[in-house]
């Protein structure tokens, strides 16, 4: 396994690259760059060998002062799981672990895989994530992430993660910052109706006859954009439905809501 990893990192046909420009902002004292990582390895020494490719584009606010730091901390953490680092430092380091990783976990596996052409397709990774901030709520900065992977199998997996910020202080806002207390309930109920609408059902054992809450009831996600106009929450591929189905977006504009939005 380690003269796999020692091999791979001698063959290694990199491109790395930080750049920022100036790209969306949002309302409110959050400005926002784009910041590029990329990489990209190949398994082996062969030509046309498979390669495992990064690129990440984050959106990260400008300037030094608290509000910065805190959008920075939560985006660091959510899409990258790191903590104590900038968000530059946090993509530099992803997509060079993640790299690694590949080399040294496949590369082995490669080599006794090399005389399949079948087989090949399955060594062709990539990471990619894509990211954008607009305005959304008054006071608030929806923060979009778009994820593409693809780790080998049958089929590649894509997400959607959204997190809502205030523009002043730069915490990031929970459901519980914009519903009244005891919302989980009514808001879960809102969603399945919304669910339902959304795939032509009228109770919960149709859709389950069409593979949706199949292991779960419905649920208010966290995942979720705090809009101008109303809410949209965010379901990636097997949280209610199977893969087929794919992400799963269902809105409740604020009229609907009633009681349990809170009051401006």
């Amino acid at each position: 396994m380690a003269k796999g990893f020692v091999v791979g990192i001698v063959f290694m046909a990199a491109v790395a690259g930080l750049t920022a420009c100036s790209r969306s902002k949002a309302t409110g004292g959050l400005h926002f760059e784009t910041l590029v990582t990329e990489r990209s390895v190949s398994i082996d020494s062969e030509a046309g060998a498979p390669q495992c490719r990064v690129r990440l584009e984050l959106a990260a606010p400008t300037g030094s002062d608290e509000a910065a730091r805190e959008v920075n901390a939560a985006v660091a953490l959510e899409l990258l799981g790191m903590e104590g680092v900038s968000l530059r430092e946090a993509a530099d380091s992803f997509a060079n672990s993640y790299t690694r990783s590949y080399l040294k976990d496949f590369g082995p596996l490669y080599r006794e895989d090399a005389d399949d052409p079948a087989r090949k397709a399955w060594y062709e990774y990539h990471y990619n994530i894509s990211s954008e901030v607009t305005a959304g709520r008054e006071g608030v900065a929806v923060y979009k992430a778009a994820i593409d992977y693809y780790e080998g199998g049958a089929h590649g997996v894509s997400q959607q993660l959204f997190m809502n910020f205030d523009t002043r202080s730069g915490r990031r806002l929970a459901l519980s910052d914009f519903f009244v207390p005891g919302f989980e309930q009514p808001l879960s109920f809102k969603l399945l109706q919304a669910l339902m609408a959304l795939t032509g059902t009228g109770n919960v054992d149709e859709l389950r006859e069409k593979g949706y809450l199949y292991e779960t009831d419905m649920f208010a996600t966290e995942n979720f954009a705090a809009g101008s106009k109303g809410f949209t929450f965010v379901y990636n591929p097997y949280e209610i439905a199977p893969y087929s189905e794919g992400i799963i977006r269902l809105d409740l504009e604020a009229d609907e809501l009633g009681d349990v939005l809170k009051k401006d």
